[in-house]
């Protein structure tokens, strides 16, 4: 079996690992990482079997595939020794905000290079995530990069003028949805629920909405009239968020993030 090594140890990095363990991608023995001198990298090879080096050399002198998990910062740590022992070797990265351009420099004969963007439900196998190759990719390669990058849950293949957006709505949506979930539990709370019984109450009912969404497949504006009846409950609460132009905050919010993704990306 081909072998895949892993320069960085983090979260992300462990989500991968454990996808493709438990879904049979690779075996333990076929997967090598480093890390910093944190013990991130020890104690990941420790939890699920697989190899941990600080030696560079050994680390990528047997792998085919190298998943750069490293922060965006660290990038510029890569020196010629590193680079030249990713030559003919598939570079994917997960490094936020770093465009291709700027990876081929670093590794300018790496075999081909895939940039992705994965969101942290990816730590539970539940994320989404979107690559773009440097060249077309062969036909085995793509379902090798699919693979892997599919450990971690949905993924699709776009061009990577659209990353920056992918990055905006899905990279930092998350953290929209925790803020969503965060308010639904402020807002219950300020209608005297109990501080516990509110939280769940709007954890669960973005859950159950989603799962609603996802198995239906109907679109969310046909769900959302079906639960809004005139003169009713829901719709008093939506006339509060249109007087407040609920879809263009969103909407700004997602353009704020993509443009600062294009600001990081320079």
């Amino acid at each position: 079996m081909a072998k895949i090594a892993f320069i960085g140890s983090g979260r992300m990095a462990s989500a991968m690992i454990s996808g493709l363990l438990n879904k049979g991608v690779y075996n333990p023995e076929n997967i090598i990482c480093t890390s910093a001198d944190d013990g991130t990298g020890e104690a990941l090879a420790v939890k699920t079997g697989i190899h941990h080096t600080n030696d560079f050399e050994k680390l990528l002198s047997d792998s085919d595939t190298v998943i750069l998990a490293i922060k965006p910062q660290q990038l510029a740590d890569i020196n010629s020794e590193l680079s030249a022992l990713c030559n003919d070797k598939l570079i994917i990265s997960i490094l936020a905000g770093t465009p291709i351009n700027k990876l081929s420099a670093y590794f300018p004969d790496a075999k081909n290079i895939v940039r992705a963007m994965p969101n942290t439900p990816g730590q539970i196998g539940q994320g989404v995530t979107c690559f773009a190759s440097n060249s077309p990719l062969a036909i085995n390669e793509k379902q090798l990069v699919e693979n892997i990058l599919g450990s971690m849950g949905t993924v699709f293949s776009i061009d990577e003028i659209h990353l920056d957006a992918v990055t905006a709505l899905s990279g930092s949506g998350p953290a929209y949805v925790f803020e969503f979930i965060a308010a639904l539990r402020d807002g219950g709370i300020e209608a005297g629920l109990e501080p516990n019984l509110s939280y769940q109450l709007a954890l669960q009912t973005v859950i159950g909405s989603a799962k609603l969404l996802e198995q239906t497949g109907e679109p969310p504006e046909t769900l959302r009239g079906r639960v809004t009846s005139p003169g009713g409950t829901t719709l008093a609460g939506l006339e509060v968020l249109n007087k407040f132009n609920f879809h263009k905050i969103i909407d700004d919010t997602i353009k704020a993030a993509k443009k600062r993704s294009i600001d990081l990306s320079k």
